[in-house]
């Protein structure tokens, strides 16, 4: 005689339908939230279902309702910086509703983009997110696709559709702030190019804190360059060439900030103790290989994809979501390349 344990069968919706005393169509409308039942036979039937341990299969639950559970993201970031944390975020809030992501890659390049829409479309996608690495207004895909889409960490150009971005210009005013709090009064400001949104908007939040101070930015304005360390060495040896008597440095990325305070402690200056140093991005391989380790503007990536997912959920399920920029804040984190002594 076989002693060997019989493996346990996993529940059906007829086992559901015997358990509630209901046919198999009426546990389906039960178990979509569709059709006309009566609130006493939905109860009875999810409570049969809870009992059996009934988890109904991804293919048939789209079978049923009409929806893949698949939500297909398009991005231009190729390494990942930027989206894969976004897109931990994301996956909080679409995991809640056994929801997958189909990522594609386009490079930057429209054609493969048009590509991979088509791909994303063709599988049947309840929706889309679009991203990327830069906060720059980019083109819509259209108002006319036959799925929802919310645009992340990307403005689109078509102010119908929503854009939801971290705020620029709120988290360069706190790392400006918090060197002013420090006691430092003679800031400077390092950061990108002057044709980036981000750039622009960083900027506005320097002035705004620096002008509720009454004060101004040193060495004659802002100095405008690439987003590398290697520019942050430069500047900073521009500045220190410059005379300006600069106490505090706000740095529009942690790539610049890193490469500027290395720069300034070869060059005999110490950092926090002689200038305050600050960046933006919260980049763990910069802030903390940083010497000091850097304060800095956290984006707070996984929260922007967190409201970016519940938004697109929102307009899946059909509820109707606004258009226009919706900003996510930024968070100081504090380390001692600001620290007073």
């Amino acid at each position: 005689m076989d002693s060997a344990p019989q493996k346990k069968k996993n529940p059906t919706v007829a086992d559901v339908a015997a358990a509630a005393g209901v046919s198999p169509g009426t546990v389906s409308k039960a178990l979509n939230g569709r059709g006309a039942l009566r609130q006493e036979t939905r109860e009875k039937v999810l409570a049969a279902a809870e009992a059996l341990g009934f988890q109904p299969h991804l293919v048939a639950r789209g079978l049923l309702t009409g929806r893949s559970y698949i939500v297909g993201v398009l991005t231009t970031d190729s390494i990942g910086r930027f989206t894969i944390p976004l897109l931990t975020g994301a996956e909080d809030a679409l995991g809640a509703g056994q929801m997958s992501m189909l990522l594609c890659e386009s490079r930057g390049d429209p054609i493969r983009e048009q590509h991979y829409l088509g791909v994303l479309l063709a599988r049947r996608v309840d929706g889309i997110i679009v991203t990327g690495r830069s906060s720059d207004r980019r083109p819509s895909l259209g108002r006319h696709l036959p799925v929802p889409v919310v645009y992340a960490l990307a403005q689109s150009d078509d102010p119908e559709d929503l854009s939801i971005l971290h705020d620029d210009e709120d988290g360069a005013a706190q790392a400006v702030r918090h060197l002013l709090d420090t006691g430092r009064r003679r800031i400077a400001h390092v950061t990108g190019p002057p044709s980036q949104i981000a750039v622009r908007h960083r900027l506005a939040g320097v002035e705004r804190a620096l002008g509720e101070a009454g004060e101004s930015l040193v060495a004659d304005g802002p100095l405008f360059g690439e987003w590398s360390e290697a520019w942050g060495r430069e500047a900073a040896l521009r500045l220190l060439r410059s005379g300006a008597g600069f106490d505090g440095v706000f740095c529009a990325s942690d790539q610049i900030a890193r490469g500027l305070s290395d720069a300034l402690r070869e060059n005999g200056v110490d950092v926090p103790r002689q200038v305050g140093v600050v960046g933006v991005d919260n980049w763990d391989v910069m802030v903390d290989g940083a010497r000091p380790p850097l304060t800095t503007v956290d984006l707070q990536l996984a929260e922007l994809g967190n409201v970016a997912a519940t938004r697109l959920l929102a307009a899946i399920d059909g509820e109707p979501v606004a258009g226009g920029v919706e900003r996510v804040p930024c968070r100081l984190i504090q380390r001692q390349s600001t620290a007073l002594a």
